[in-house]
Order: C-alpha cells, then structure tokens, then sequence
C-alpha cells in the first residue's frame, strides 16, 4: 500500500510533465502549419506581415491556454475519483486546452473571438494528446 502511494507520487508528475510536454509539440507543430498554410494564402507581402504579427499576438492567448492549471483540474478529478478511462484524458486533456481562451472570450468578447475555428481545432488537439499522454503514463493505474 505504501509503495503504491509511492509510485503514484512519483508517476503523475512524470505523467503530467510528459503529457504537457506532448501537448505543447502538437500545439507548436501544428500551429506552425497552419500559420504556414495562411501565409501562403496570401498574395500581398503587406498582407503577409500583418497576419504574422496577428498570429504572434494571438500566441500569447495561446500560450495562456497552455496553463497547467485546467489539466490539474482534470487530473486532481481522475485520481481522486480514481477514473481509469481513456475517453475522460483525453477528452479532459481537450477541454483543458480550450478552457482558458474560452473563458477570456467570455471576459473580453475582442482578444480570443477573433481566433479563427483552425487554432481551435489545434488546440484541442494539442489537448487530446496531452491527455493521452498523461493516461499512458499514469491515468491508466489510477
């Protein structure tokens, strides 16, 4: 009983860390692939830099979502409730990502409504693999 307190002192931060770490990859990757996509679009060099630099104040809103806070909600919740199922990371992992952008659109209706549908999608995903990240390492045994 002892060791198994233990372990799980030591496999939900490691799970949390690598599901964080998961989660900003995808954000990143997949940011940088829309940002790439939109660019293209783009016919006027003009048009170009002010996009990028719509996108650059856009990251901070993304990188605010990218808070632990809404994941430690969600995975304080899975071990105390001991929820041993993958669709509850996952899904949490998700809605832990878009909480936050979600809420500060609700504060202030001009900083997160002007995000297209696209950097929702990705952060979501970037949510989804978060959560299934964190579920392989420690919400499986919780």
């Amino acid at each position: 009983m002892i060791l198994r307190a233990l372990g799980r002192l030591v496999m939900v931060p490691l799970g949390l860390i690598l599901g964080f770490a998961s989660a900003l990859a995808v954000l990143v990757s997949l940011g940088l692939e829309v940002t790439t996509q939109t660019l293209a679009r783009q016919s006027d060099e003009f048009d170009k830099l002010e996009i990028l630099v719509d996108m650059g104040l856009d990251f901070v809103t993304v990188a605010a979502a990218a808070s632990l806070l809404p994941a430690l909600v969600v995975v304080a919740v899975g071990e105390i409730v001991r929820i041993r199922s993958v669709l509850y990371y996952v899904l949490g992992g998700g809605a832990a990502m878009t909480l936050l952008p979600a809420l500060t659109r609700l504060a202030s209706p001009h900083s997160a409504g002007s995000m297209p549908p696209r950097v929702w999608t990705v952060m979501a995903t970037a949510g989804f693999a978060g959560g299934l990240v964190y579920w392989l390492v420690a919400g499986r045994r919780a």
